[in-house]
Order: C-alpha cells, then structure tokens, then sequence
C-alpha cells in the first residue's frame, strides 16, 4: 500500500499569514507530498504570560485560511498531547494514528541551523523526510540524505508584523487571506 505523504508544519500560526499558505503550496507543486497539515502549536503552559492568542483561536484561523483547499488540513493533534509536546513525540503519535501515511517535517532553515539542539534530534532524521525552506537569506545550507532543499520564493510579511500593523491601526489586507482579516477584526485580536 502506498502511504500518503503528509507535511507537517508546524508553528504558533499567530495569525496565519500568505507566506505560510505559499510554503504549503510549494511544498505540493513540487510534488514532495500530498498533503500539508498546519499543526498548531499549543499555549505553553511553562509561560506565565505568554503573548500567544489562544490556541482554538489560531486554529480557527488556520481553517479560514485554507478553507476550500483538500490538500491542506488545520491540525490541533498537539492540543491532546502532554506538554510540551517535542516533535519526535509528536511524529510518533501521528505515525502510531495514522499508520496510512508517511510523514515529513518542513522547518525553516533558521530552525534547520540549530536543529542539532532538537530534543532527539537524530531518531528525526534516521525516521522522517525533512524539507526546510530559506529564511532572511537564500544561502543554500549543507543537507544530509533524507533533507531536501525547497527553493521558495520568500514574502516579506511575519505574523509579529501583523500584530504590529492590527496593534498600530494599519492595514493588514493582502499579507493574510480576506477571511482571516475579518475574522481578526471581528475579533478584536491584536488590539
């Protein structure tokens, strides 16, 4: 049987934004998987105060932002896990849920620099593909067998500036999908 191969990519998605969405469509041009699933990572309960907006509520948005689109999935499979939830424990889980598919890590290449500091960072790359993407700079780093290098056009925008630019009164109309906007206005998030 051929498993389906599903993107993990992981992140506070706070708010979602279209350099996310651009990743995960790359991702499937490329054709390096069938499907990209959005996990949202949950509050962290070692953070008195943290920043992050609630974690339904990033969820949510990460729905609004892909609504219509069968590849991509919004994934709260982390919200039920302990916490924190380190990532070889979460491909763990998903592989013992969902022995139908083969799973991939996308990080970026910022992350993929200090990757070595991964809580058992070897068993993710003795198990699972992993594909990062370029950060600030398009430097293509050294990658061993089973990395591969997505060559991704980078959009200016960072969910922090968002915030910034809904905090400040600005317009936030084309770095995040329509339905997002509204939703953060409707909301009131960010003010």
């Amino acid at each position: 049987m051929n498993k389906k191969r599903t993107v993990i990519f992981g992140g506070s998605f706070d708010p979602v934004h279209v350099g996310h969405l651009s990743l995960a469509e790359e991702v499937c041009r490329r054709e390096l998987a069938d499907e990209v699933w959005f996990m949202v990572s949950p509050q962290n309960p070692h953070k008195q105060q943290s920043s992050l907006s609630d974690e339904n509520v990033r969820l949510q948005m990460v729905e609004l932002a892909i609504a219509g689109n069968e590849r991509f999935k919004a994934c709260d499979f982390e919200f039920n896990l302990p916490r924190p939830s380190y990532t070889i424990n979460t491909l763990q889980a998903l592989e013992e849920n969902y022995p139908d598919r083969e799973f991939l890590l996308l990080v970026g290449a910022d992350n993929w620099e200090k990757f070595d500091r991964w809580y058992r960072h070897d068993e993710i790359l003795a198990n699972y593909g992993i594909i990062v993407y370029p950060r600030d700079n398009n430097a293509v780093p050294l990658l061993p067998d089973g990395v591969t290098w997505l060559p991704a056009e980078l959009h200016d925008v960072s969910s922090t500036q968002i915030r910034g630019l809904v905090a400040g009164g600005g317009s936030i109309t084309g770095l995040v999908p329509a339905a997002v906007e509204e939703f953060i206005k409707r909301k009131n998030l960010y003010r």
